[in-house]
């Protein structure tokens, strides 16, 4: 409302009197609230995603993109845009969602965050065409830097984790597969690939869906292997992928560059091939015969001897590996291993991979 002034006789005195807007105005007004709210809603989200790139992942880089964006959002809200605040007329500040008042994990925290924030500018983009000539194009812009943003954060948290990873479980068909998972999440697991030959497409969905949602509660890393297609599906960390199955590039350009891509591999020559098309990871083995890999021959210890020099990309030993011949891999240069019976078919999974943790934490890995 506009207020005007006029001079009362009868009272000596100034009177207020207010007039409406009219309706361009009052159109105009309307604008300004969208805008003020948005732009707070977009330095909000930014914040928060700040914080844990600051304080989280230790990272100057992405936390001075986070801090530049900050800045630049705040330069369009100008005391005009504040003016036209009215929170308590707002019905907005009463709507909630259930999924608000819970985030399971870091990961689904920035991901709200990063939706937050690319919806808040789209609006901006739309909105600020109808307040100043360069405020659309201005905001389209840092709407793609966000999304940037978010493909960069979230593959290099991925990798991050994946450096960090010691012990890595490789699922097979089990009656108690998620709790089995569960207790070995409990014991410091951080790594799980979901591998069932055998079962129906809707079991596997069933299943990957429920162990993806374990693995991110608990935060760890969760790969699907071979399929590209469920990966997607369920929104997994990553694929694994077999020397018979596609190539590197063609799963990377289906899952796009913040997922994980490894690959397995048997001698030299394959892993070198994975390392040259870009693998995250590889896995090296069997390290010993082992009936996950029927009719297969042990790669044996000098090739994860051969890995422990020559792979520039972390790599696990895996194959028949378990509680009684981890240290005999581990003295051939094995810094992280790849476990499938030994747990699956353990009857205390917590107890047994907090055993094989300890003994892989004897041993330095490389830093990412």
């Amino acid at each position: 409302m506009k207020e005007a002034g006029c001079y009362d006789e009868s009272t000596n005195g100034v009177v207020v009197m207010v007039e409406p807007y009219s309706p361009k105005e009052q159109i105009q007004q309307v604008v300004y609230r969208i805008l003020d709210a948005n732009l707070d809603r977009a330095r909000e989200g930014l914040r928060i995603i700040e914080e844990w790139c600051r304080f989280g992942l230790n990272s100057g880089q992405f936390t001075e993109e986070c801090k530049r964006l900050r800045q630049e959002v705040a330069m369009w809200h100008t005391s005009e845009l504040r003016a036209a605040r009215d929170t308590p007329g707002d019905t907005g500040t009463e709507l909630t969602h259930p999924q608000e008042e819970h985030r399971s994990s870091v990961k689904s925290l920035l991901q709200a965050n990063f939706c937050r924030v690319q919806e808040a500018l789209r609006v901006l983009e739309e909105y600020g065409k109808l307040y100043h000539p360069n405020m659309g194009s201005a905001f389209k812009q840092m709407r793609y830097r966000v999304y940037t943003l978010e493909s960069n954060l979230m593959g290099y948290q991925r990798h991050q984790l994946l450096w960090r990873s010691r012990l890595y479980l490789v699922t097979s068909p089990s009656e108690t597969l998620i709790t089995t998972v569960e207790s070995a999440l409990k014991g410091g697991l951080t790594l799980v690939q979901y591998r069932d030959k055998t079962a129906d497409d809707t079991l596997r969905l069933e299943q990957a869906t429920k162990l993806r949602q374990l693995c991110h509660s608990y935060g760890a890393l969760f790969i699907i292997n071979d399929r590209v297609d469920l990966a997607l599906a369920v929104d997994a960390d990553g694929v694994h992928l077999g020397q018979q199955d596609m190539p590197i590039a063609t799963a990377r350009q289906l899952l796009g560059p913040q997922r994980l891509v490894g690959r397995s591999t048997t001698n030299s020559a394959e892993m070198q091939a994975a390392i040259a098309e870009g693998a995250d990871y590889i896995g090296v083995g069997p390290v010993y015969e082992t009936p996950t890999k029927a009719g297969k021959p042990a790669a044996g210890l000098a090739y994860v001897s051969y890995a422990d020099q020559n792979s520039s990309i972390p790599w696990f030993a895996i194959g028949g590996i378990d509680a009684n011949n981890i240290n005999d891999v581990i003295d051939a240069g094995a810094k992280r291993v790849a476990i499938v019976r030994s747990l699956i078919q353990a009857e205390q999974p917590t107890l047994v991979t907090q055993y094989l943790l300890s003994q892989l934490n004897r041993v330095q890995p490389e830093s990412y």
